[in-house]
């Protein structure tokens, strides 16, 4: 079994596919962490990812980046789950679901006992159905437990806003809520630009009023229209899971919107979708829990709903 280095920090990679090993690259680049293992059932490839990560850390940071089997996530500060079928053209994240599911809950038993520790990151798809699939097959606890949710389509947003104001994304306060699909939504009441609700920004500096409908149809198809014109997305993914690990690993205290297990709050229960949490150093911190319209709310639930009838109809 591979020991990380001593005051280090280790991921663990489940999956060396496009997406597990861009995620890898983005951490070696980033210099994230210390240690990163990736594990495959295809052993040859999670081997090829990891030597060819190596092989050009001399450029950058110095970080160790190996293939290995389940025991080696022992010590694992983070676990990211990449496991599972990728997404075809014309699929939606919801039509993966039971297949993946039941590749998760194969695996996952087995890894929580030797990482039982570890802060898990979920990025497989349908990511809110595997997170709450972790929950449940594992005695992790909810904070343990992040999907990675609508964290991409939280930049996606910004990213369409900035270019429709000229600013930066960086500069644009807005959410994708809910589901990591075609039920999410945005709470405009929420959405600013120095403090400056939207409506009124656009306004005072003469733009174009925003098309809520049309932005939000924008979000939720991004990510199948990269799939249709390269056959699937890895690059922005890898960057915002690299932005949740390195806000676990220097306990940032980051507002992120995760996937996280919904009790009670907005009236919603044992369901997991996307609002603002604080990441840090234990996962998730605490949620946040923003005032939304009655509109909004309702919105939400029926994210909510969405999610619960597909969760209804899988064999957990």
């Amino acid at each position: 079994m591979r020991e990380k280095n001593k005051n280090g920090t280790k991921i663990t990679i489940l999956g060396a596919g496009n997406v597990g090993a861009s995620i890898a690259y983005t951490f070696a680049v980033a210099g994230t962490c210390s240690d990163i293992v990736l594990v495959d059932i295809n052993k040859a490839k999670a081997k090829g990812e990891a030597m060819d990560i190596r092989q050009g850390v001399s450029f950058g940071e110095n970080v160790e980046a190996f293939d290995g089997e389940y025991e080696d996530a022992k010590d694992s500060d983070i676990v990211v789950v990449t496991l599972g079928i990728a997404r075809k053209p014309g699929q939606t994240r919801l039509d993966l679901a039971q297949i993946n599911v039941n590749i998760i809950k194969e695996v996952m038993p087995q890894i929580a006992k030797y990482a039982p520790d570890a802060i898990y990151v979920v990025v497989s798809n349908p990511v809110d159905i595997l997170t709450y699939t972790i929950l449940k097959c594992t005695d992790l606890s909810p904070n343990q437990v992040i999907g990675s949710g609508t964290a991409l389509d939280t930049s996606r947003l910004r990213a369409i806003i900035g270019d429709h104001v000229g600013l930066s994304p960086n500069s644009i306060h807005a959410y994708v809520f809910g589901e990591h699909g075609d039920s999410s939504f945005i709470p405009w009441s929420l959405t600013n630009i120095a403090g400056i609700p939207m409506e009124e920004y656009c306004a005072d500096q003469d733009h174009a009023d925003l098309d809520g409908d049309e932005i939000i149809n924008e979000v939720r198809t991004a990510g199948a229209e990269v799939i249709k014109r390269k056959g699937a997305t890895f690059y922005a993914i890898a960057m915002s899971v690299n932005k949740i690990c390195d806000s676990i690993l220097r306990d940032s205290n980051n507002i992120i919107t995760v996937s996280t297990m919904m009790n009670g709050k907005y009236g919603i229960d044992d369901v997991c979708l996307s609002l603002p949490c604080v990441i840090g150093s234990n996962g998730i911190e605490r949620e946040v829990s923003p005032k939304m319209t009655d509109a909004e709310i309702e919105k939400l639930r029926a994210s909510a709903a969405a999610l619960r009838s597909v969760i209804d109809q899988i064999k957990f």
